[in-house]
């Protein structure tokens, strides 16, 4: 299904199971939907509405514009789309960060905000050296995979069958089950629809922008609408990340999962679908 924006760009999205609605934002960002098991898991619950974001995945490619303030504006034609006066919102990782913003910025048209895997509303380098560090550990753990990683990490130019085998290293640090991961990491490259490097690069720039602004803080306890953080406690990003946005927040519970890393849902598919379940009761 094709959804179109007010400046004329084709977004990809789908829409499935039964019940009220609950529209999902993926991570990246630069990346694209990979929700196919969250909304198999809550298909009975929910009527999950998946999209690719702009200039992504299955999304028409373009020139952006690459803010926050463009995808809450897409987000916004998503949820007019499929003719949702007001919709549950459950965001992953940069996903979580775009849906928090569209709450802040659209609170009566949000019932609830999952927030799963984020990384709060304080400054990056709160967590950022952390999670580097972490991040190398994990794929050092096979030391060929972080000299093939750092290699292809490094290089000025990669086809796209590298930036993909990149990519998959990368992600198989996100998970707890060191025996599985890479497999895993494999699923979560396939399809393949290559990585929008600019998207994630201009992205992230506005984020170490405005994450930690007092501005930020004062809107976040000002929102009413009921949060829930669900956090994988095996996730490479500090979770002391998070602290900063459930201070601040005046509706907010928080599920931190045991056995579980980035991808909550995929190590712990029981645990993350009773907690999604309570918030959207």
């Amino acid at each position: 299904m094709t959804v179109q924006t007010d400046d004329g760009v084709r977004l990809w999205a789908s829409a499935s199971g039964r019940g009220e609605p609950l529209v999902l934002c993926h991570g990246g960002p630069g990346l694209w939907d990979m929700f196919e098991d969250v909304a198999a898991l809550l298909g009975d619950l929910a009527t999950t509405v998946r999209w690719d974001q702009r200039g992504c995945g299955r999304s028409e490619r373009c020139a952006g514009p690459w803010t926050t303030d463009r995808f809450v504006a897409d987000l916004e034609a998503v949820r007019g789309h499929f003719g949702l006066e007001r919709t549950a919102l459950l965001g992953h990782s940069w996903g979580a960060q775009l849906a928090l913003a569209h709450a802040l910025a659209h609170p009566e048209r949000v019932s609830a905000l999952v927030y799963v895997a984020g990384t709060g509303i304080g400054p990056a380098a709160d967590w950022h050296p952390a999670y580097a560090g972490n991040l190398r550990a994990r794929i050092d753990e096979v030391p060929e995979r972080l000299a093939r990683w750092r290699d292809l990490t490094h290089r000025p130019q990669r086809t796209d069958e590298e930036d993909r085998e990149r990519a998959v290293l990368q992600w198989s640090a996100e998970f707890m089950d060191r025996e599985r991961a890479l497999a895993q990491a494999e699923r979560m490259a396939e399809p393949w629809f290559g990585i929008n490097d600019e998207c994630n690069k201009v992205l992230n720039l506005e984020l170490g922008r405005t994450t930690g602004a007092p501005e930020l803080y004062a809107a976040c306890r000002s929102l009413e609408v009921p949060v829930l953080i669900v956090d994988g406690a095996g996730d490479i990003r500090p979770r002391s990340a998070v602290d900063s946005l459930e201070r601040a927040l005046p509706r907010v519970r928080r599920v931190i999962l045991p056995g579980a890393g980035h991808l909550p849902w995929v190590e712990d598919p029981k645990g993350f679908r009773e907690a999604v379940a309570s918030a959207l009761g």
